[in-house]
């Protein structure tokens, strides 16, 4: 077995010859689709590696994914079947569909299958006993193979029949995406190279605060960004004005800060702020101390005390977990912030001096718009389950993993 707590690729190997192996693979193919296409093929990109592998070595690759919100009816709305050309242009392989996930229908196409080809099977949703993780569903789906491998870590904290009942049926595995998901999420919370810079923005802290109340006890530095920030600076006294700010979660935002406080981890909150009186593109701004908001403006992106600041603390660090954008990055000249903060991240992570991972909610657009994003260590595009494991959350998917 590897040192991992979950198993690879790698151990499926190591037990033996997999040709004519069927080996149930659980991908995320909930890709967004256009006029009958695959619009974005991301996710498609990121399982790649794992069918190719596999399909090398001889295995027919069954892959299970949702599609959409069926509620557990067959719908073709939420039909994979237009996704089966995606992938199969993707991976350079042939793709066989069938119409159903389990019964007799997906046996049968599974059975016609030869060794090194794929079979996409329907949408899992198709059926109640998917969102209900029923064992007997579980059941189905196990018998169609010999072998689980999960590659869907943006599925993983779904306590879904094909994330988590199924490990426990089929010898399981994690595929190379999710396997360099784990790895790179274990190494920038569980087991990182201190110090730790945490990044947390975002409009506001009521969606955070799981979030914030596992960093504080976690990292050396937890930097807070965009409107959340406004709320702090309230909670502290600071009148932010105009700006974007839940006054009455004060109280709430004094606590994480005591919590940090007692756990040694350093809050750092903007010292200047860029204001203007209206939220839009080229608005005429400029850039004051935090705590000297004018009246009639609004908080929009930190100032470049701020920047420098933070440009210090990334050269110190060596771990940056980063969830959030720093200010109102979708629109100019407000995207500074957080475009010269990532940058910096990127420049020290390319030079070998940083650990950077990132992801979750607008993160990806915003390290995209900063054009950093392909010099972090590691960006994920898993949202809600980035988030929970950030939060401390066990994700069924990989517990049912670590279990097997």
């Amino acid at each position: 077995m590897s040192e991992k707590s979950f198993a690879t690729l790698d151990d499926l190997f190591a037990h033996g010859d997999i040709a004519g192996k069927r080996v149930l693979m659980r991908a995320d193919l909930n890709v967004p689709v256009r006029d009958g296409a695959v619009s974005d093929a991301t996710r498609i990109e990121r399982i790649v590696p794992t069918i190719r592998e596999l399909t090398g070595k001889g295995a027919i690759v069954i892959l299970l994914s949702h599609f959409g919100r069926p509620k557990g009816e067959r719908n073709l709305e939420f039909s994979l079947k237009a996704v089966a050309p995606a992938v199969a242009e993707e991976s350079g392989l042939e793709v066989t569909f069938a119409d159903d996930c389990v019964g007799d229908t997906a046996a049968s196409v599974i059975a016609s299958a030869k060794p090194g080809s794929v079979v996409l099977l329907e949408n899992t949703r198709f059926h109640k006993g998917e969102t209900d993780n029923d064992g007997a569903f579980a059941d189905q789906l196990a018998a169609l193979g010999d072998a689980y491998v999960n590659d869907a870590f943006s599925a993983a904290h779904r306590a879904h029949a094909s994330t988590e009942a199924i490990a426990k049926r089929l010898p399981a595995y994690a595929g190379r995406a999710m396997e360099a998901e784990l790895t790179a999420l274990e190494g920038a919370l569980a087991k990182p190279e201190k110090p730790v810079v945490a990044i947390v923005g975002g409009a506001k802290i009521s969606t955070k605060l799981d979030l914030l109340g596992n960093l504080v006890s976690r990292v050396d530095y937890l930097v807070i960004g965009g409107g959340m920030a406004n709320t702090f600076l309230a909670a502290q006294g600071i009148d932010v004005k105009k700006s974007l700010c839940e006054h009455d979660l004060g109280d709430t935002a004094r606590e994480i800060l005591a919590k940090a406080e007692a756990a040694g981890c350093q809050v750092l909150l903007p010292r200047d702020v860029v204001v203007a009186e209206e939220f839009k593109a080229m608005a005429p701004c400029k850039t004051v101390p935090a705590t000297e908001v004018p009246d009639g403006h609004m908080i929009l992106d930190v100032g470049s005390d701020t920047i420098a600041d933070l440009a210090a603390r990334f050269e110190a660090a060596k771990t940056v977990v980063w969830n959030g954008p720093l200010g109102a990055f979708e629109i100019a000249p407000f995207d500074n912030g957080t475009n010269a903060a990532a940058r910096h991240v990127a420049m020290l992570t390319k030079m070998g001096e940083l650990n950077s991972v990132a992801g979750g909610g607008d993160t990806v657009a915003a390290l995209n718009n900063a054009g950093a994003a392909d010099d972090f260590s590691y960006v994920s595009t898993a949202g809600g389950a980035f988030l929970e494991w950030l939060e401390g959350k066990t994700l069924p998917g990989v517990d049912a993993l670590s279990r097997s």
